[in-house]
């Protein structure tokens, strides 16, 4: 049976975090607020626990979770190389909803999916999550919601959808943007000169990546093929309504 607590009352928010900590580290399920939309979290290094998040969203192994971190230094333990341009994006829109696909660090001993050596990471502007980020460390997170339907922006519709598949939810009240995160790939400039493309336009807008990137973002082009036939990140130009959190 999984438990809800509304974090906005004092009373609830520490056992909440207490309860939600706890289930990450026993491998399970749990969902909370971000700055985008409510997302289904796992520990990222726990394959049994990426695994149970896919099949709790209907999802296969060819679109691998995106992951939050509780910042760049997280983020460069998480990839193979953190390009100059990168990083001003960083210091431009995180925390906030940018995600990124960046080469992961060949080192690192787990299980995403068919992510074909790649990773999106992204810090999250919202609180809870962050303190969980910051306590657990980096966490597999997708949007609240089953295959097929949109992202949920309220605890209450990610409950109905997912069910007792998710330990514990963590009500941090509606979503005030509810619109996902900008996801891009940044690979071709890891040992490489290839542009940076946009792969689902989303919180950060266009406009927003020319003024850091210039001619380094590619122009648009929704018939283009994924980059390097790399991983479907979900969110990403993929089948269903998907979102990344």
């Amino acid at each position: 049976m999984s438990e809800l607590f509304d974090c906005r009352d004092s009373e609830q928010l520490l056992p909440g975090l207490r309860r939600a900590r706890q289930a990450l580290g026993r491998g399970e399920l749990i969902v909370m607020p971000t700055d985008t939309v409510y997302g289904v979290a796992a520990d990222a290094f726990s394959a049994g626990a990426v695994a149970a998040l896919l099949a709790a969203k209907g999802r296969g192994r060819q679109s691998p979770p995106p992951v939050l971190v509780a910042g760049l230094s997280t983020m460069r333990a998480l990839v193979a190389e953190v390009p100059g341009p990168v990083e001003q994006l960083v210091e431009e829109y995180w925390p906030g909803g940018l995600t990124i696909v960046l080469p992961s660090q060949p080192s690192l001993s787990w299980d995403l999916g068919e992510t074909h050596g790649t990773v999106a990471v992204r810090m999250p502007a919202e609180r809870i999550a962050l303190e969980l980020l910051e306590e657990c460390g980096p966490l597999a997170v997708s949007s609240a919601n089953r295959t097929g339907h949109a992202a949920a922006i309220d605890v209450h519709g990610a409950r109905d959808m997912l069910g007792d598949s998710v330990a514990v939810y963590l009500d941090g009240g509606p979503s005030t943007h509810g619109i996902a995160s900008t996801i891009i790939d940044a690979t071709g400039l890891v040992g490489g000169s290839r542009p940076v493309r946009i792969l689902r336009e989303g919180a950060v807008s266009r406009a927003q990546l020319d003024d850091v990137l210039g001619d380094l973002l590619a122009p648009a082009d929704p018939n283009a093929p994924l980059p390097g036939d790399g991983a479907r990140f979900e969110g990403a130009p993929a089948p269903g309504p998907e979102s990344a959190a």
